[in-house]
């Protein structure tokens, strides 16, 4: 089983920043893409950002010019960058990687980020 262990996740102000870390263990082939989803109380769950094997990256008009995600060489780590946060970023952030053959996607259990003013 693939297993996704979150980190980076807390409590900031409102203006400031934080980076979420995932590493990846587990039976991953490929990683062909990995992102971050997001699920605010009430909300559904959206997708935040990804990124593929080429570092071609998309991001959610809400957080775009101020999170980055990026992976390391090996994809077996993803980053998400936050800078700039606001009061509506508060949210469960839920890593995931996309796995060949398929595109069979693995979630992590979910970080919490809070910001406040």
């Amino acid at each position: 089983q693939v297993h996704l262990t979150e980190s980076g996740g807390g409590l900031v102000q409102a203006g400031g920043a934080l980076t979420l870390s995932c590493v990846g263990s587990g039976t991953l082939y490929s990683s062909a893409a990995m992102g971050w989803d997001r699920q605010a109380p009430g909300a559904e769950r959206e997708l935040v950002a990804t990124i593929n094997l080429n570092d071609r990256t998309t991001y959610d008009e809400s957080v775009k010019g101020r999170f980055t995600i990026s992976r390391n060489s090996a994809r077996d780590t993803v980053y998400l960058q936050m800078n700039d946060l606001k009061t509506e970023d508060t949210a469960v952030y839920f890593c995931v990687f996309y796995d060949l053959p398929g595109w069979k996607p693995y979630w992590g259990q979910g970080t919490q980020v809070t910001v406040h003013s």
